[in-house]
């Protein structure tokens, strides 16, 4: 695995959303059309509202963090995608969180096309 700087700044303005509880500001960090794949749940991202209202939905369980760390490998990448294991920790006792995304250059910036969560 190895260390890349895009996706390294990426995770950390996405950190920054997250802290500020700005869903509207995550919700840009994914394309359209985005993939997410929980277990035994597909969900087609068709539209940014969507992401928005899912964390709008998920800020409850970031009650009380006001850090989040990414611990960010890159497994794989090409001149337009980056597919990235990245490990989520949290001050306040928020439980870590590991997902792969795969990033996609849309345009001139970097986009999640697809998220899959994994074991923490």
């Amino acid at each position: 695995m190895t260390e890349n700087a895009t996706a390294d700044q990426f995770f950390e303005t996405y950190a920054r959303a997250l802290l500020d509880r700005d869903a509207a500001a995550i919700g840009a960090q994914y394309g359209v059309p985005a993939l997410i794949e929980f277990p035994d749940q597909r969900i087609a991202v068709t539209d940014s509202s969507q992401t928005e209202g899912f964390f709008n939905g998920a800020f409850g369980q970031y009650e009380g963090v006001a850090e989040a760390h990414a611990r960010v490998d890159v497994v794989a990448e090409t001149a337009h995608s980056i597919w990235a294991d990245v490990t989520w920790t949290y001050d306040g006792g928020a439980p870590a969180e590991r997902n792969m995304y795969q990033l996609v250059r849309v345009d001139d910036a970097w986009k999640i096309a697809v998220l899959t969560p994994l074991q923490a």
